[in-house]
């Protein structure tokens, strides 16, 4: 348990950046927590005036949910917070997806998340 919080605080006390070479950069805390775990993701984007939306995507292959968040380009927040609630047990890919406005992707960034199933499940 306490590796878990050492790592969470870790993550939490990372900055991420984005810069020109890339767009999108993404943090998931906790990487690894017990079921059912509530996901914090969060997303550096470089402002810019193509992008138009954002989607944050956490997938198991048994669970799947997702957020949108419509961009308005350069005035867009260059960071994003996205919280996902009650993750089941399992390994999860977390991404981000920036598209612009004519649906194409722009940058996608991923991270891997585990949800560990307490004692007897």
């Amino acid at each position: 348990m306490r590796v878990i919080l050492m790592l969470s605080a870790l993550l939490s006390l990372t900055t991420i950046s984005a810069t020109g070479g890339e767009q999108l950069r993404i943090a998931a805390s906790p990487i690894m927590s017990f079921a059912p775990s509530n996901l914090r993701v969060l997303t550096r984007l470089v402002p810019d005036a193509e992008n138009r939306t954002l989607d944050v995507i956490v997938d198991s292959g048994e669970f799947y949910r997702s957020s949108q968040i419509p961009l308005e380009g350069e005035k867009a927040p260059a960071v994003i917070t996205v919280e996902f609630r009650d993750l089941p047990k399992g390994e999860n890919e977390v991404a981000g997806v920036l598209t612009d406005s004519a649906g194409a992707r722009r940058a996608v960034a991923r991270q891997r998340v585990t949800v560990i199933a307490r004692g007897g499940e």
